[in-house]
């Protein structure tokens, strides 16, 4: 089951309602929060892959041969993890789109300003087919969408089309949907929920406290 608002997909599953009350525990230990959030992606990637291109091909079962469709092995698509926390996605990622490109980009937020700091871009060197080229950009949290709007604008610069990216992300907020949505109306928004508010601090209220801190388990 899916909640569709514009280009805002919100997953709706018992698995998923069960495992996001699980990370938004504060008692969680790091190994049950990280292995929620798997639970989770899996259901959020086939969301977000829905229309990757397949071909037909012929295959043998034990009784009769039969055309079946299967991936596209020349389908271009980049999994853009925003570090660290988008990490915790590629796994399962990767597993389920194993022909994909990984494009880490790293950035941290001014607890201050609340905007995005750049350190890296890690991409593929050649783009073969910009027109063509899908990418799924991932961080767990979509709170006031200046990370995902950098990240967006990185990737239309290099020449990808705003309605080939899609953002993927566990729990998101008004403001960060709303931002997105303004800015770049032909992006993809799919998340397992769109939560209340953010508080003075910039985080998701009720949220799940900093995802990265709770997946690397260096809260202080």
């Amino acid at each position: 089951m899916q909640m569709l608002i514009n280009n805002l997909t919100v997953l709706k599953h018992p698995v998923i309602s069960h495992n996001l009350a699980i990370i938004r525990n504060k008692n969680t230990d790091c190994e049950n929060f990280k292995n929620a959030i798997k639970k989770i992606t899996y259901a959020l990637i086939l969301e977000a892959s829905k229309d990757i291109p397949l071909i037909e091909a012929e295959i043998e079962t034990p009784l009769v041969k039969t055309k079946v469709k299967v991936f596209d092995k020349n389908s271009q698509l980049i999994l853009a993890p925003i570090l660290r926390a988008g990490m915790v996605f590629c796994e399962v990622a990767s597993e389920m789109l194993p022909f994909a490109n990984i494009h880490h980009i790293g950035m941290y937020r001014n607890e201050e300003t609340l905007e995005p700091v750049w350190y890296y871009d890690k991409k593929k060197e050649i783009i073969e087919n910009k027109e063509k080229e899908k990418v799924i950009i991932l961080d767990p949290m979509l709170a006031t969408g200046n990370s995902a709007k950098d990240a967006i604008d990185n990737f239309i610069k290099k020449g990808i089309k705003e309605e080939n990216i899609t953002f993927m992300c566990l729990i998101s907020a008004p403001v960060g949907v709303k931002k997105i949505n303004s800015c770049f109306p032909k992006v993809k928004i799919i998340t397992s929920c769109l939560d209340e508010a953010l508080n003075s601090k910039g985080y998701i209220v009720p949220g799940l406290g900093d995802a990265g801190d709770r997946i690397y388990n260096t809260i202080e």
